[in-house]
């Protein structure tokens, strides 16, 4: 959105700049606070609407994906549900920094939407068992850093399909909780099994992902290598129905609300 107010020693942006940021809460409203942190300039060439679609996205899989796991160029990740708005960020971040992409989606549509953004592994987990096609994908090898949102059985799944000292960020539990999960396997390859949340951490650490995402996304945002994907839009009244539509699963990439 565009400044319209700011406080006395708030001094990054000028009241009728434009800015895309991440809130602590809020966010569906025609104006809402944010610290000036948390904020960042609209990429070059980007709308308003795909500003929006950026920085929960953006934040999160930079966080754990890079920060808090540390992929590196070369070795090969896994983010479950490609088609989400997570999914089609870190398909898109970790393939621009060097990775070997490998990703699940529920049908053939979303499998050809994450092949255009880059994914170089995808299986349709309704008819084939990942863990099964990505073993031989890789060799038996495996996978280096995992990135799941879904929990439940996928938990120990992820651990069959991980490489030996591979890394698995938990950031939701959609299919609920993990129960009877086989620790030896995670002691015998020397896992790390770590997670995290972004809402509740401190000012400091929200603004030091800012910070990282100006100087080491935002030019590839600008240069048109990475975009959000839109799914759809919707009218601010009808975020009933945008919820509606996220939880059918049958959206690509993000919905994004509209204010008049």
């Amino acid at each position: 959105g565009t400044v319209v107010s700011k406080g006395i020693d708030a001094k990054s942006y000028e009241i009728g700049e434009k800015v895309t940021a991440l809130v602590a809460g809020g966010g569906y409203a025609q104006y809402c606070k944010v610290h000036e942190s948390h904020a960042l300039p609209i990429p070059e060439g980007m709308s308003m609407i795909e500003a929006a679609a950026v920085p929960e996205t953006f934040f999160t899989v930079w966080s754990n994906v890079f920060d808090r796991v540390g992929l590196k160029a070369g070795e090969r990740f896994l983010v479950h549900g490609g088609t989400s708005g997570i999914g089609t960020t870190a398909i898109q971040l970790a393939k621009a920094f060097g990775a070997e992409v490998f990703t699940t989606v529920g049908s053939e549509e979303k499998a050809e939407a994450v092949r255009a953004l880059g994914a170089d592994h995808v299986v349709n987990y309704n008819k084939v068992d990942f863990v099964s096609a990505f073993l031989e994908a890789t060799g038996k090898e495996g996978i280096h850093v995992i990135l799941d949102m879904v929990g439940g059985d996928y938990v120990e799944k992820n651990w069959k399909v991980a490489a030996v000292e591979g890394r698995i960020c938990q950031i939701a539990t959609l299919n609920g909780f993990a129960e009877d999960v086989n620790f030896s396997r995670l002691m015998m390859k020397r896992l790390t099994h770590t997670g995290s949340t972004l809402r509740p951490r401190d000012t400091a650490f929200k603004a030091a992902i800012a910070a990282a995402l100006k100087e080491k996304v935002w030019p590839l945002l600008s240069s048109g290598q990475i975009r959000p994907v839109l799914d759809s839009t919707f009218p601010l009244e009808q975020a009933a129905e945008a919820h509606r539509r996220m939880e059918g699963s049958g959206h690509i990439g993000k919905i994004v609300l509209t204010v008049e």
